[in-house]
């Protein structure tokens, strides 16, 4: 069986591949992908025969991949999702493995979805549309980043701020460490928890934490100063102001 993954943290790539391997030896998993646009990519010109899927992606969620390309191969979601949203799996036909993954439930479902047929594959935008309703958005609680062949785990509270620099975004750690990303400020923005994160201006986006002061500054805007430093000024737009005063005060 050709399998691929499609999985934005590398720990849990890591881990499905362990199992895969272990309990089904005979499969060989041909893709590790972390993206819904590397996932269209590969699957324009690739079809392989079950595939591995979380829900939230580094730059969006897997529901925007069944848009853009047909998929013919049985699904198996991996989710965090509640029991509600479990059952949309179960009776469009798709099997799910809530993280983390027990062993024999990822065995069941493998030996169901090696028997789902085409013409019994789920109705995927009724899945989204019962998601959307059952269970809130879920935010990124990790990142990782590649530091030549080692990959470091970053949890979201270690993390200050984001920031753009030269058409490069950078990940600035509460350490005063800074690493580069692949993932754009607009996508950083859609995955964080807007209650602890505020996009200041088009280049930074800073955890609440990370903010030391905040003055007032030329042309009716606000300057703020982080922890750690950055070199630039970070200035709030007036239009932002309004927005962003209600954030600070938690509302």
């Amino acid at each position: 069986m050709r399998t691929l993954i499609i999985e934005d943290e590398i720990p849990a790539q890591i881990q499905l591949e362990r199992l895969i391997n272990t309990l089904f030896p005979e499969f060989e998993v041909i893709a590790k992908i972390e993206s819904v646009r590397g996932a269209v990519e590969w699957l324009q010109s690739n079809q392989p025969d079950i595939i591995f899927m979380d829900v939230e992606l580094s730059d969006g969620q897997c529901f925007e991949i069944f848009k853009q390309v047909k998929i013919e191969s049985p699904v198996i979601i991996t989710t965090a999702y509640n029991d509600y949203a479990i059952k949309a799996f179960k009776v469009n036909s798709i099997d799910y493995l809530l993280k983390p993954i027990d062993r024999k439930e990822f065995v069941d479902a493998v030996e169901k979805s090696k028997k789902i047929a085409q013409h019994l594959l789920p109705d995927y935008k009724q899945i989204e549309e019962l998601l959307s309703k059952t269970q809130p958005k879920e935010y990124k609680k990790r990142f990782t980043v590649k530091i030549g062949d080692r990959i470091l785990i970053l949890s979201t509270s270690d993390i200050a701020y984001f920031y753009s620099e030269e058409k490069a975004t950078f990940i600035a750690t509460n350490e005063g460490k800074r690493y580069i990303t692949d993932l754009t400020l607009d996508a950083l923005e859609e995955q964080l928890n807007p209650k602890d994160y505020f996009r200041l201006s088009r280049g930074c986006i800073t955890h609440i934490h990370s903010i030391k002061s905040v003055s007032r500054y030329f042309n009716s805007r606000l300057k703020v100063i982080l922890n750690p430093a950055m070199q630039e000024d970070v200035l709030v737009s007036r239009i932002r102001i309004p927005q962003f005063l209600k954030w600070l005060e938690g509302e």
